[in-house]
């Protein structure tokens, strides 16, 4: 299945498509497949945030 398509407007339709197709990715994954798949992206996202965080910060230095 092909990663879904969101709109600029992040509909309800959004939210269905992407729970279907993370249940497509998961659906024959063992429990402790699972587990790893969401721990990663976890991850994954956690270092975004740290990433956006830290580019916040250098920028409001940089703007005083």
């Amino acid at each position: 299945m092909d990663k879904p398509e969101i709109s600029p407007d992040f509909t309800i339709e959004d939210i269905h498509k992407i729970r279907e197709y993370h249940y497509e990715l998961t659906k024959d994954m063992t429990f402790e497949g699972r587990a790893a798949f969401y721990h990663e992206g976890a991850k994954e996202f956690q270092k975004y945030i740290a990433e956006r965080k830290r580019e916040k910060e250098l920028s409001s230095v940089m703007s005083d």
